[in-house]
């Protein structure tokens, strides 16, 4: 760096030593010449008088007209005649003494390097010292000098590295696996004493946001030894072979810092499948940099302690000759955190939190099911500025379920008026959810209903908590979840009968896209058996609900689907409208609370509902 800083400082002095000579050299270029006149008309302004000074070079005559201005506001003025070669200028002397014009003679000749210098060396020089400052400044950019230059950024066990895996939670088994790559770079000959080899490379896979590059960062910091980050598309330019030089300046410096770790974050930008003979369609830049990445695994010895891992959510869409073994090995899936996960990650994040005593992070684990860290990092910080925005000097439970709400329903319209008639139209619509959800068996149980509207289009909510994490789904635990989503539509129909409105439009396309899967991929219908009639589309290996299926079936199968989703929907719509017709005293007090509070918590839900009857078990069936 140092040796860096006096190359510029020298380079500095020199363009600017250069700029003053050439600012002084334009100066002199911009001095007043004289006036190029005839040698007759020379003669003749002598003659006349009109001349104060004359000066006689060899190949010149200049001559100083006298000024008719007293102020001298106006400078002097030259005039220059060319010598008559040949011809004797006996007349002129005598001329000039007889008029008593001050006369004195000079060699005017410049020397043959001036104009050499002026004329060609001057603007060469400049025109080069730019072009260098240009692409200098460009080259410490990554511009074209260094195209071909590793980008990757280099973190050394000499500087920081306060990131181990206590920093990570919610990945025990994730860390379980990569413990083995940090003890093989701390011990490597008690691996290679009973000749075994540490994976060449390995591939981390899941979600965004799971910590797949904070894994690899807690990796080296455990290991303590220097790490390469890049991401994949690093490797891309627009010049044709510059991502194959750069995977290969990646690996020499590597193999000069021995042991390392390389991380290749988003591989799937260099490493998706390559096409094939009878495809058109093709990049041939990422194809040379995915070959120099499968030379270069393939011509390393991982003895020498070069660890290459890479980081991707997309593992369906990569070359097969890039994950097969030799190159990475190993598979580390990194997983949405479960109900334990997430508690331990809100743990971590709430270390730099002043919290306050009632806040209890086990009830925001079971709030924020299916969340991954950086969503709960996103939470723990909108609370700590929730905290702010209001002057506390701790963070409140308050804040955090704020936070969560803000993240997952976004924030609240507060200057959204609504009619009466709306408002009671929200009412109702949410209330049919949550008595709903308190009439059957295997529905969540409800956390709390609100009628304040939301930034993502919500006029109000109903929030259920699931009392712990489920991996399996019973058939009647399907359809409580059913008759809950169609709950909202039934208290509507109930007390304003077929006039109904949109607000249960989110609803229906939730309720009939579980019905789908249902009959189709969950082999829940008697009438067309246990076959899955459909199958996420290929490259969907971490695949979102409501996203595409690949269709393989018959136009007449297809219509008994249809048939058997609507007998499903239409059955679990008239069970919640059966329920909340024998609720009718019960909707009516919640309506009333809600358009009173706009917010009920399920202790306060419970205290309204104390005083009224129930119906009888017998008639909820």
């Amino acid at each position: 760096m140092q040796k860096h800083r006096k190359r510029q400082w020298w380079f500095t002095a020199a363009y600017a030593l250069w700029v003053i000579f050439f600012l002084s050299f334009l100066h002199s270029l911009a001095a007043p010449r004289p006036q190029e006149v005839a040698y007759s008309d020379f003669l003749s302004d002598l003659e006349s008088g009109r001349l104060s000074e004359v000066r006689i070079t060899q190949d010149k005559l200049q001559g100083l007209l006298k000024t008719t201005n007293r102020s001298g506001s106006q400078p002097p003025q030259w005039i220059e005649a060319t010598r008559l070669p040949g011809i004797s200028e006996a007349s002129l002397l005598d001329e000039l003494q007889k008029q008593r014009v001050k006369f004195s003679g000079e060699m005017a000749v410049r020397p043959w390097w001036v104009d050499l210098l002026a004329n060609w060396i001057a603007p060469l020089l400049l025109l080069g010292l730019i072009y260098f400052w240009v692409f200098f400044r460009m080259g410490r950019a990554g511009g074209p000098l260094s195209v071909g230059r590793n980008l990757a950024r280099i973190h050394d066990q000499s500087s920081e590295f306060d990131t181990t895996f206590k920093d990570v939670a919610g990945a025990d088994e994730a860390k379980a696996e990569l413990w083995e790559i940090v003890d093989f770079l701390k011990h490597p000959e008690k691996y290679q004493r009973l000749g075994g080899r540490i994976p060449k490379g390995v591939l981390l896979v899941g979600p965004p946001g799971t910590g797949k590059t904070l894994l690899a960062r807690a990796v080296a910091g455990e290991a303590q030894v220097p790490f390469f980050a890049i991401s994949g598309s690093a490797f891309m330019e627009m010049f044709v072979g510059v991502g194959a030089a750069r995977v290969r300046d990646l690996f020499e410096q590597a193999k000069q810092k021995a042991p390392c770790i390389i991380f290749i974050d988003e591989l799937d930008a260099i490493g998706k499948a390559r096409a094939g003979r009878l495809t058109y369609v093709g990049h041939d830049e990422r194809e040379q940099t995915l070959n120099q990445l499968l030379v270069e695994m393939d011509g390393f010895d991982s003895s020498k302690g070069v660890i290459i891992m890479g980081a991707t959510n997309q593992p369906e869409v990569l070359d097969p000759a890039l994950i097969r073994p030799g190159r990475f090995d190993r598979q580390v899936v990194v997983d949405r955190p479960d109900l334990k996960g997430r508690e331990e990650i809100l743990r971590v994040h709430a270390r730099k939190l002043v919290l306050g005593p009632d806040v209890d992070l086990a009830t925001l684990a079971a709030r924020t099911p299916g969340m991954v860290g950086a969503d709960l990092a996103n939470i723990m910080n909108e609370a700590a500025l929730a905290a702010a925005r209001r002057g506390a000097a701790q963070v409140e439970m308050r804040d955090l379920e704020a936070a969560i709400d803000r993240v997952t329903l976004g924030f609240e319209k507060k200057r959204r008026l609504m009619s009466q008639e709306e408002k009671e139209r929200v009412a109702r619509h949410e209330a049919g959810h949550a008595l709903v959800a308190l009439s059957l068996p295997h529905a969540d149980p409800v956390h709390r209903v609100s009628i304040v509207p939301r930034s993502i289009g919500a006029l109000g909510h109903t929030l259920q908590l699931p009392v712990s994490e489920r991996y399996l789904m019973t058939r009647p635990e399907l359809e409580d979840r059913l008759a809950v989503m169609l709950g909202g539509r039934a208290a509507e129909e109930l007390f304003y009968g077929n006039v109904v409105s949109t607000g249960a439009s989110d609803d229906l396309e939730r309720a009939s896209e579980l019905a789908r899967q249902m009959i189709t991929r969950f082999g829940m219908s008697e009438r067309l058996g246990h076959v899955a009639y459909e199958r996420p589309l290929s490259g969907q290996f971490l695949r979102l609900p409501g996203m595409g299926a690949e269709r393989n079936y018959s136009e007449r199968t297809a219509e008994l689907i249809d048939d058997e989703v609507r007998q499903l929907l239409d059955g679990q719509y008239q069970r919640a409208f059966g329920l909340l017709e024998r609720r009718r005293p019960q909707i009516e007090a919640v309506v009333g609370a809600l358009m009173r509070q706009e917010t009920l918590d399920r202790a306060g839900i419970d205290a309204l509902l104390a005083g009224l009857p129930e119906p009888s078990p017998a008639r909820l069936s």
